[in-house]
């Protein structure tokens, strides 16, 4: 895992910005049904705020501050009546979209393994004309070009979903550290991810049809505009160390009934994968408040990342998986009390037999010997499963 330490953007009292849903927001009759803006629109509402502002731009709307009202920018008789909350750092706040969406596609619901490595982060590496040695955790001086397309990316993703002032809003705080280095751009980008808005979204929904013959062109049409970002993401300076065997992460989705039914046959079976980045939390109490699913996973060997320190919302004790993160489906069984399925998986990088003899060759003794003792495990636990199952020392081999 990565220390990421980095309180910057984290305050230990937080304002959240609430709308009134109500099919008549102005009705006496009604209790207010009040829904959060997201956390990018949240953070453009409240700069504004405490600059004095008399309005907030939002890509729909504007906020009157005087009058506490959401004010459509196409019609002004569209009026809203917004709020402000504010939480101390007593009051935890869990974000339900976080966690709760689908984290495998429903209709390529056991992904192909690909290895350590996502056929998208190879494509974006030969977009950029890039090597394997010169990705921006081992040359700084590529890092600024791969910021400015990555910059460019995610204006034009903004604009094609009318969310052009989030987009900015976003890029903004990607620019200000493009001359900083490797090291302060990855944990802007974390942080970006951190953040309840269309950029996460997007990414994940476009990585999650690879392997999709009927998608391909789709996800290959996003690797020039979300490839830089998820280049920037997914090469973490700090991460040299994978989590620790047997940690136990969460996750909670709504899973209709025949996709339930699909992970039923396949326990058991053999090994997939998770096509894109995953958030996970390490709190139980967290992930199975959300959903009619719980997938509680068990860890051998996987490169993951600790987000807590780098998010607005620490309590949801954020972990990240990283694409090509793969699992087998061990069990399931359903909660009486609780009304929800439990879907137990083992999660564990790909490896090949190929790379075994190159455990000892390893250029970080530490980090090999952690691998092996994740092989050693895994291949006791599951080689019945998969005849391919074996070690790999790191991203390189698995890059060609």
């Amino acid at each position: 895992m990565a220390n990421t330490k980095n309180a910057s953007n984290i305050s230990s009292t937080r304002f959240k910005w609430m709308w009134n849903s109500n099919a008549d927001p102005f009705s006496k009759s009604e209790s207010a049904n009040w829904c959060y803006y997201s956390d990018v629109e949240n953070l453009i509402i409240e700069e504004e705020f405490s600059a004095g502002k008399t309005h907030a731009m939002l890509d729909d709307y504007h906020i009157d501050f005087k009058n506490n009202v959401q004010i459509s920018n196409n019609d002004v008789n569209k009026q809203r009546q917004v709020k402000r909350k504010i939480y101390t750092e007593n009051e935890s706040f869990l974000r339900e979209d976080r966690f709760l969406p689908n984290p495998i596609a429903p209709d390529r619901p056991f992904g192909d393994r690909y290895g350590f490595i996502s056929p998208f982060i190879k494509e974006v590496a030969n977009h950029l004309n890039i090597t394997k040695d010169q990705l921006p955790s081992k040359n700084k001086s590529i890092v600024p070009m791969i910021v400015d397309q990555a910059v460019l990316g995610i204006i034009e993703e903004g604009k094609k979903m009318s969310k052009q002032t989030e987009a900015e809003k976003l890029v903004k705080n990607l620019r200000e550290k493009k001359d900083l280095g490797m090291k302060e751009v990855w944990r802007c980008c974390a942080y970006l991810y951190t953040l309840e808005s269309f950029l996460y979204k997007k990414l994940n929904e476009v990585m999650r049809l690879i392997g999709s013959e009927q998608h391909e062109q789709i996800w290959r049409s996003k690797i020039s505009t979300l490839g830089p970002f998820c280049l920037l993401l997914w090469d973490n300076p700090f991460n040299r160390k994978m989590i620790k065997p047997d940690t136990l992460l969460y996750r909670g989705a709504n899973v209709p009934d025949e996709l339930i039914t699909s992970f039923k046959e396949e326990c058991e079976k053999s090994w997939h994968t998770f096509q894109a980045f995953t958030s996970c939390s390490r709190n139980r109490k967290v992930a199975e408040g959300f959903g009619n699913v719980l997938f509680i996973m068990k860890t051998l060997v996987a490169f993951t990342v600790d987000l807590s320190s780098l998010s607005q919302y620490p309590d949801e004790e954020e972990e990240l998986l990283f694409p090509g993160v793969s699992f087998t489906i061990d069990r399931m069984e359903f909660d009486e009390k609780k009304k929800k399925h439990l879907i137990y998986l083992t999660l564990q990088q790909r490896h090949n037999k190929f790379d075994r003899h190159k455990l000892g060759k390893s250029s970080n003794p530490s980090y090999a010997k952690h691998l092996k003792n994740g092989l050693d495990r895994s291949t006791n636990l599951r080689l019945d499963r998969d005849d391919d199952s074996a070690d790999h020392d790191g991203y390189d081999d698995d890059w060609d």
